[in-house]
């Protein structure tokens, strides 16, 4: 095979579609390794924000961003045409939900159309995007074959599931097992063969839909297990227990137990929207995921919840939620991160808003944002407290100094246990 020999000696050329938390820093490690990249994004900003050297992704540093923009080995663009020059194009685009819960693949599809137009013979085509099992076969493959080649034969195609945790100071592109499954046995060779050259372990399945299934398992699992606990933190609330506690004490048990813990809801662009794309696909089958769906029921109404302890906090100093000034404490949708994507902190803020509450915020990640009927910017906590009612921690950055929120802030609601084994009349938790 003639890719495998452009591969390992660093020849081939990586096209990456879409540069975003997935892409760039994929596209950043093979350019550090030596292969030379081509990375197209529709987003003109983002381009040349990447073409100065200058990074928008945690995970990947402006240094070594600019360390390959300068030695030639990276160049970012918003032309498809320039996939024409790559000899494996990697697909990592968002895979959304619809209003209805049903998967939206338009970016999935726009990308396939852009593979399609430049599509050559020995070209290996890979799909990142989280989806349901049977898309590579079902969406992707088709498209390309119609261009009048035979699939793993002409062109090889695989899938390879994203498992990018923004922000994760251990576990980066490089040193997270990749997950491959190519349509046949020269794909999926190819694929390993590709992803071996930066991984450090590559585990290869019998076809893409287990590699796809493999994804909606991983996040799928998660999510229940959110949800069981979200669950339990609510009964424990009427039960008048701290479920903090209870959770500290059952993860002591070295065995038979992994701890997870609630919040205000879930956030990114995986765990809230994955499961969901199991239990669409499952209905094509007959079959209710009904685990999937309570969880999902929970996880949802968390947000809801939070507001209640907001104005359980406000009903304590006699007020009410309509005008009461309420200041978000982070509203990325986890810790030291600035992505907002499916953030919980942005239906909380809406649904104070709509109560009548005068709502701000506070997050060094994120200087200002639109949601719905919000315009919002970030306020410096250190100032943000005066005349504000009640503050609520959504998201727990690391950044943040606790100990003066105690005394700044008359009330505060913690949704993450930030404020762990601190207790008064101003404190309330889940």
């Amino acid at each position: 095979m003639e890719l495998l020999k452009k591969i390992e000696s660093k020849q081939a050329t990586l096209g990456v579609i879409g540069l975003g938390y997935v892409g760039l820093p994929l596209a950043v490690e093979f350019a550090r390794a030596g292969f030379p990249v081509v990375g197209y994004d529709v987003d003109a900003h983002k381009v040349a924000e990447l073409m100065a050297g200058r990074s928008y992704i945690p995970d990947v540093s402006s240094e070594h961003l600019a360390e390959v923009v300068k030695n030639g080995k990276f160049k970012a663009t918003t032309d498809a045409k320039a996939l024409a020059a790559a000899d494996i194009i990697d697909i990592c685009v968002p895979t959304p939900l619809r209003k209805t819960k049903d998967p939206d693949m338009t970016y999935v599809v726009q990308a396939v159309d852009a593979v399609a137009a430049v599509l050559r013979k020995g070209q290996l085509i890979i799909l990142e995007s989280t989806t349901y099992p049977g898309t590579t076969v079902e969406v992707v493959q088709p498209v390309l074959a119609a261009k009048g080649f035979t699939p793993g034969v002409d062109f090889y195609l695989a899938f390879s599931p994203e498992r990018v945790d923004p922000g994760n100071p251990h576990y980066q592109t490089k040193n997270i097992p990749k997950v491959v499954g190519g349509i046949n046995e020269d794909s999926t060779k190819a694929a390993v063969a590709f992803y071996e050259q930066v991984m450090d372990k590559v585990v290869p399945v019998s076809s893409p839909s287990v590699a796809e299934m493999v994804k909606l398992l991983e996040n799928t699992f998660r999510a229940v297990n959110i949800g069981l606990v979200n669950e339990l933190a609510l009964m424990c609330h009427r039960m008048g227990l701290d479920v903090w506690e209870v959770i500290d004490a059952a993860k002591t048990k070295p065995f038979g137990f992994m701890p997870f813990y609630p919040g205000p809801g879930l956030g990114g662009h995986c765990i809230p929207i994955d499961p969901f794309y199991l239990s669409w696909k499952a209905r094509q089958y007959n079959f209710e995921a009904r685990f999937i769906e309570l969880a999902g029921s929970v996880n949802g109404a968390m947000p809801e919840f939070v507001v209640q302890r907001i104005i359980d906090a406000l009903n304590s100093k006699k007020k009410s939620l309509n005008g009461s000034r309420v200041h978000i404490i982070g509203v990325a949708y986890k810790r030291d991160v600035n992505d907002l994507r499916e953030s919980p902190a942005l239906e909380v803020l809406e649904l104070l808003a709509h109560r009548g509450a005068i709502v701000s915020y506070t997050d060094p990640y994120v200087a200002a944002f639109k949601h719905a009927s919000l315009d919002l910017q970030h306020v410096d906590e250190a100032i943000a407290h005066k005349g504000i009612d009640c503050g609520v921690i959504i998201t727990d950055h690391k950044v943040f100094d606790y100990a003066a929120m105690i005394d700044r802030f008359p009330l505060l609601v913690d949704t993450r246990n930030a404020l762990k084994g601190v207790t008064g009349p101003k404190i309330f938790r889940l």
